[in-house]
């Protein structure tokens, strides 16, 4: 997988620093608590979110469960409706097939619908290194790619710039990439956004190959879905004559009828809005020359890992994500780290168990990424197809500290134990020891009761700092088993007391 952050620090050092950023704070707090809120009153309005949540888990699970068939009816029904569809083991592989494409029209440009898996691939510097300049329409990409900067969430990836920071943007870059600022630019959204409007129009009306990726594939028509807040994926989508879409074959569903379960959560959990402002739904090309779409369209179908990934059946449910970001906004450790701390495209609770299984847990930035959590438990209660991200975090956890064998490009590779994590292993290998002999579990019990008065009341060395917020819990006077032994408890066992019938009832 190519989306790492070349030059990245690992998750806990790049949070150290970035909490230490005020200003990234306040934007962060300001943009996730205004999301959230907005998201919960949407979601409120329907009586029936809890089955459509379980509808969507369903679909996903099912379809992630014959995957095979259905991309292969996906395939055939693409084909038959006109387009040209091309499969990419890995990110080297689909930029090969892109940048090829594109060459053979004979361009030199393209403009880019937002799309999450052309970033995780590092699909702009690949076409920049054959001379082919990619443009972002989306407003927040554009102002990331006018920064020279990166990505920091799933919606909104320049929701760490306010707007005096995007003004100043506009000003100094825009020049650079095309049709420069007005004059006078001010930070009000209006003013920004038609300064957005201008400069991405002209780019528009000349380009004649789009790149795009889709939120949804339905295999039974071969249709492509993207949905949108402000219609530049409709101008990309329907202006230029070439159209390529580089799609992760873990978006596709099986039917319309599946569709329309997505159709409700995704807006909702992602934008707050009962639905999206532009749904654009395309299949296959058109072949008059004043009818909207592409006459010529392209699907490349992306694994990178994501087969790898749906080996592991625990892991495999983070392939139901829909991107819709509504854990990011709920996360604790996001609203304080923010996205760069995570060193991937996919940043947040969802980026925490994505990022480690399509690139593996053998990089130091992807073995803290399962860390990156306090495990409250929040991004599972707002995802709208249920992923349990607490369960997947703690099972990457062990596959980081036991190490063991994991599926890669279709083999099996033993994965050595990350470094730093001695003392957790030794730690578990002595109470695996300790519980498996009830003798020695009985012996230690009795010693900690009896040197209980001995205890510290905070722990040595690193331990200090959690211990300094926390009480330690209190070793009893007494055993359970001794104490169990004692009183009616024990006697009672099988007896036909009053304590065994009570059990019994």
């Amino acid at each position: 997988m190519s989306g790492t952050f070349v030059g990245m620090p690992a998750f806990p050092e790049a949070a150290r620093e970035a909490v230490g950023n005020k200003t990234l704070r306040a934007n962060l707090r300001h943009a996730t608590h205004t999301i959230r809120d907005k998201r919960a009153k949407a979601v409120a309005e329907l009586d029936d979110w809890a089955q459509l949540r379980e509808a969507g888990k369903r679909i996903k699970d099912e379809t992630l469960r014959h995957l095979d068939r259905y991309l292969v009816q996906l395939e055939e029904a693409v084909t038959a409706a006109g387009g040209t569809v091309h499969w990419a083991a890995d990110a080297d592989e689909a930029n090969r097939i892109v940048t090829e494409l594109v060459k053979a029209t004979g361009e030199s440009e393209v403009v880019k619908v937002k799309s999450m898996a052309t970033q995780e691939i590092g699909l702009n510097e690949a076409l920049e290194a054959e001379g082919i300049s990619a443009y972002e329409t989306d407003l927040a990409e554009l102002i990331v790619q006018l920064g020279k900067d990166r990505p920091s969430h799933i919606l909104v990836p320049a929701i760490h710039r306010n707007r005096g920071e995007i003004r100043d943007i506009f000003t100094r870059e825009m020049s650079e990439w095309g049709r420069p600022a007005p004059d006078g630019l001010t930070d009000t959204p209006a003013e920004l956004a038609e300064a957005a409007r201008l400069h991405l129009r002209e780019k528009f009306l000349r380009a004649k190959v789009g790149v795009s990726g889709a939120n949804f594939m339905v295999a039974e028509t071969g249709t492509l879905v993207v949905v949108e807040s402000e219609g530049n994926g409709r101008m990309c989508l329907t202006l230029p004559e070439t159209l390529i879409s580089v799609v992760g074959i873990e978006k596709v569903v099986p039917t319309w009828r599946d569709l329309e379960v997505f159709l409700q959560t995704l807006p909702r959990s992602s934008t707050a809005e009962r639905m999206n402002p532009y749904t654009s739904m395309w299949t296959g090309t058109t072949d008059a020359e004043t009818a909207d779409g592409p006459r010529v369209f392209h699907l490349v179908l992306l694994d990178n890992g994501r087969t790898d990934t749906l080996a592991d059946e625990v892991g495999r449910q983070a392939l139901r994500c829909i991107r819709c970001s509504a854990c990011l906004n709920v996360c604790p450790v996001y609203e304080r780290a923010g996205g760069h701390a995570y060193g991937s495209v996919y940043p947040g609770p969802i980026g925490a168990i994505l990022s480690p299984q399509l690139r593996g847990t053998q990089s130091e930035i992807d073995a803290t990424l399962p860390y990156a959590s306090s495990l409250c438990g929040a991004c599972y209660e707002v995802c709208p197809v249920a992923i349990d991200i607490p369960e997947v975090l703690v099972h990457l956890r062990e596959r980081v500290v036991q190490g063991g064998e994991v599926i890669r490009n279709g083999t099996k590779v033993t994965l050595r134990p990350a470094k730093g994590h001695a003392a957790e292993r030794a730690a578990m290998r002595a109470t695996r020891w300790t519980f498996g002999r009830p003798g020695a579990l009985r012996a230690g019990q009795r010693l900690a009761s009896r040197t209980r008065r001995l205890h510290p009341r905070t722990l040595p060395g690193p331990g200090r700092a959690w211990s300094a917020t926390r009480d330690l819990p209190q070793v009893p006077a007494e055993p359970f088993r001794d104490w169990w032994q004692r009183t009616d408890g024990g006697r009672a066992k099988g007896s036909g007391t009053r304590s065994g019938k009570r059990s019994g009832e």
